[in-house]
């Protein structure tokens, strides 16, 4: 355990996915208390254990990113349980589409963006709220290099969605840097996840299908994501505002 973030109060949705995780992992090990959120409660229960086994403190909630009440009452929680909310990684998503424009289920694409995108700007709303009258805070959003720097086709509801996410982000950037909310978002690409992989993919497979996407010529550790998302979230970032941090080996370059 280190003392990076000792004191402060870490939000963490999608924390139930390995991403989600293996932050909320790596802000308690840095001293933050962690409120785990996600919509599996087995998921969410299982990160607040892996975190209380090593020594940290973290609780757990319940929440859809895409029902402003939920969110609402997310938030309420962390202040609740914790007295106040520093950081927040708004990461739940899912990954959705698969089928060109013209065949795209409609409920699908409203699936897609009201967890991606309007999950984020829920998130938002409310962490603002709070934490522009409670001595500011920083917030770390999930984007993707596929949509804000990259397309595929297929994928225009995934795309779509994290575009917004980008533009969003510096859009609320900009007007809560004054109120002393430091708001930044990152945009992998292919992470060592489940999402990665196509049904039925073995890993020797996706690997074939992904490396020779990736200059790197493999796709990101958990691990990778999770130290720039603390980076972000942490003061050796202070003058960081409105960014979109790109981590994908290489492709978008």
């Amino acid at each position: 355990m280190t003392a990076r973030f000792a004191g402060k109060i870490a939000l963490v949705t999608g924390a139930a996915g390995v991403v989600g995780r293996t932050a909320a992992l790596a802000f308690a090990r840095e001293g933050a208390t962690v409120l785990v959120a996600g919509r599996n409660e087995d998921g969410v229960a299982q990160t607040v254990k892996l975190i209380e086994a090593e020594g940290g403190e973290a609780s757990g909630v319940l929440v859809d990113v895409s029902d402003s009440a939920s969110v609402a009452a997310m938030v309420a929680t962390a202040v609740e349980r914790y007295g106040a909310l520093h950081i927040a990684f708004n990461n739940a998503g899912v990954l959705g589409g698969g089928t060109p424009v013209g065949e795209h289920d409609e409920d699908e694409w409203n699936r897609v963006l009201s967890i991606n995108l309007t999950g984020v700007f829920l998130a938002m709303k409310h962490q603002i709220a709070h934490m522009s009258g409670n001595g500011g805070g920083v917030i770390v959003n999930t984007s993707s290099n596929l949509g804000a720097h990259w397309r595929l086709a297929g994928m225009s509801a995934y795309a779509t969605s994290k575009a917004g996410v980008s533009f969003l982000t510096r859009t609320a950037a900009r007007e809560a840097i004054s109120q002393g909310v430091r708001i930044n978002s990152i945009s992998p690409g292919p992470i060592d996840t489940p999402m990665s992989y196509l049904p039925g993919e073995t890993r020797e497979e996706r690997d074939a299908r992904l490396a020779p996407t990736v200059p790197l010529g493999r796709v990101a550790k958990p691990e990778e994501i999770a130290a720039a998302v603390l980076w972000l979230a942490s003061d050796e970032s202070s003058f960081v505002v409105g960014h979109d941090h790109v981590i994908d080996g290489g492709a978008t370059a």
